[in-house]
């Protein structure tokens, strides 16, 4: 028998870390149910040409605000635009921006600032830091929309001037200067949190042994930094990935709301709830309103209860 175990755990090494992290994360119903939200939401955004019954921007004035109906599964709004087809593009738009947002903004600034202040300290440390603490005296979303609200004009002119320059048209019009201001002022937002946490990791890892022996064998900073921290610093992060996405997507969807983010005609889950937000039209034609309001809820929460998930299974203290 003792022969036999031995065997097989020759023959059948053992799951790594991550595998077993999955296989755990998978096992976990909160988990589970966030998964499938997010993959069916953003599933149907991404391939909405294909999924969406109609154009985003389809109008039938004779079809004008009327509810649920077979032809509209949702409803119309005031122009007669199928309101499930403005859903459904709209997560495709929400998708856009908050993976560029954090992509550019937790992962290429924050991961990297918070590994080079972490790793070399000093006033490398200190200016990176102080700029952080100017980004954190700001409230998170007042920052955003100061960003946006200021930044818009100055890049739209900029934008009309490189489109007469080089004569073309429609980067304006087609909502080019809206993603770009949007992923700046998110990426802007998103920083600073995950650059605070990768230093955090970073100042305890560099004193481990397997850090002190690389140094002893001359390893290089960006190959210690690369092989050694931040494959171990990875759990915090992807727990702190998870979470922001959640508030990246309702921070577009806020932005849009307000006026400032992603501008008509492009399909934005902000601007169908404003266009449905007055009490009157809530009494008489809820349907213009409940789905953007109730698709926004849910994406939030399944992100919540996903990074939940991988909070408990990545973080040693819960594990």
């Amino acid at each position: 028998m003792i022969a036999e175990n031995y065997l097989d755990s020759v023959i059948r090494p053992s799951k790594g870390p991550w595998r077993r992290a999955c296989e755990r994360l998978l096992r976990k119903p909160k988990a589970l149910f966030g998964l499938t939200v997010i993959v069916l939401l953003y599933g149907t955004g991404l391939f909405a040409f294909w999924i969406a019954p109609y154009g985003y921007d389809d109008q039938n004035l004779m079809a004008a605000r009327q509810g649920p109906s077979p032809k509209h599964l949702l409803g119309t709004d005031w122009v007669g635009r199928d309101i499930l087809s403005r859903v459904i593009y709209s997560l495709r738009t929400n998708l856009v921006v908050t993976a560029t947002a954090v992509a550019t903004g937790s992962l290429v600034l924050g991961l990297g600032l918070g590994l080079v202040s972490g790793y070399f300290g000093g006033k490398t440390d200190t200016i990176i830091m102080r700029i952080g603490e100017v980004f954190l005296a700001f409230p998170g979303l007042l920052l955003v929309i100061l960003i946006a609200a200021t930044v818009k004009p100055r890049v739209l002119v900029w934008m009309w001037e490189l489109e007469d320059a080089l004569g073309i048209r429609g980067l304006v019009r087609w909502g080019f200067v809206d993603y770009l201001v949007v992923f700046g002022a998110l990426s802007a937002f998103s920083w600073v949190g995950m650059a605070h946490l990768v230093r955090g990791q970073v100042l305890l890892l560099k004193e481990s042994q397997y850090v002190e022996a690389a140094l002893a064998q001359g390893a290089s900073a960006k190959r210690i930094m690369a092989l050694h921290i931040l494959p171990n610093a990875l759990p915090p992060v992807i727990v702190m990935v998870t979470m922001g996405m959640g508030a990246i997507a309702g921070a577009e969807v806020v932005l849009s709301w307000l006026g400032i983010g992603i501008q008509p005609p492009v399909p934005s889950l902000g601007n169908m709830i404003r266009e449905g937000q007055s009490v009157t039209l809530l009494r008489e034609h809820p349907h213009l309103l409940l789905p953007p309001v109730t698709v926004v809820g849910l994406l939030i929460f399944a992100w919540s209860l996903l990074g939940d998930a991988l909070n408990d299974i990545l973080n040693p203290r819960i594990s």
